[in-house]
């Protein structure tokens, strides 16, 4: 049985499948983890995730960590029930109205009390021993942030064999990326960031996606950013992403064509990327 099998009961469906033993569970576990002086906060955001976000927390809940944390979540303007969801489990939470990926995680930066500052997907969720593995590189010196790899959750149309083979390719590819560009290789659902740092560079706030990447750009300059390969930090999130493109074989197709296109990037480093039009929030 995999880590994450027990999530999967109430992933994407809504609150009222889970049990009330279920829900106070995740709601005793969240209040134990909450710390009234972190060194790292934990930022959950979420639109319109109602179906998904409470399996998100139940393993949040179940994460082992000798650091001193708190978890907050940003209800990025939802028209669903996933502001119940946060008051269900009893974790405290902030409403952005303005809606994109920077507007939440920048709520959350707003807000946060740590040292450190954790990105979650409220999508995807994440083994037991995740925020220590994460935790334990980000304090290092001279490490400005820290990223690992994810999986997608398997399904009929995306059995668990296929998605190894892609997530393969996937993972070579990204570790040719992180020598020279690391910011193409981070995702906000697995990334880690010094806050003093982070609140300097700041989010963009004007796009569809990417903010997680040119964070990771700004932050190069103020130290490493650490690619973390243990598997026991590896998340596992919804395949929508994969869906949205059909089928396996032409998600693989569309990025291998990228791939081929700016292979000359493994060997550049970068300090500015060109905003592309259909990526900005007018």
């Amino acid at each position: 049985m995999s880590w994450y099998t027990k999530y999967l009961s109430v992933f994407e469906k809504p609150i009222d499948v889970a049990s009330q033993v279920t829900i106070q569970e995740i709601r005793d576990k969240l209040k134990l983890l909450q710390s009234s002086d972190p060194v790292a906060t934990v930022v959950v955001i979420a639109h319109n995730e109602e179906h998904r976000l409470l399996s998100c927390l139940w393993s949040l809940s179940e994460n082992i960590t000798s650091y001193p944390i708190e978890i907050i979540g940003v209800d990025n303007n939802s028209t669903d029930r996933t502001s119940a969801v946060f008051d269900a489990v009893g974790l405290p939470f902030y409403f952005e109205e303005r809606k994109s990926p920077g507007f939440a995680r920048d709520c959350g930066q707003t807000h946060a009390k740590g040292k450190y500052y954790i990105c979650i997907d409220s999508d995807t969720l994440y083994p037991t021993h995740y925020f220590q593995i994460m935790l334990d590189e980000l304090v290092k010196p001279g490490v400005s942030g820290v990223y690992s790899l994810w999986s997608f959750i398997p399904d009929k149309k995306f059995p668990i064999w296929k998605l190894t083979f892609y997530e393969f390719l996937r993972d070579i590819n990204l570790q040719l990326q992180s020598f020279k560009r690391p910011e193409l290789c981070v995702r906000g659902m697995v990334f880690a960031y010094n806050l003093e740092f982070g609140r300097k560079v700041g989010y963009r706030i004007n796009i569809k996606r990417g903010e997680d990447g040119i964070m990771a750009l700004g932050l190069k300059k103020y130290g490493k950013l650490i690619f973390i390969h243990n598997r026991k930090a590896r998340a596992i999130t919804c395949n929508s992403t994969l869906k949205a493109d059909g089928s396996l074989f032409f998600a693989l197709r569309k990025r291998a064509l990228k791939v081929i296109r700016y292979a000359g990037g493994y060997f550049v480093k970068k300090k500015y990327y060109q905003d592309r039009g259909q990526n900005l929030i007018k």
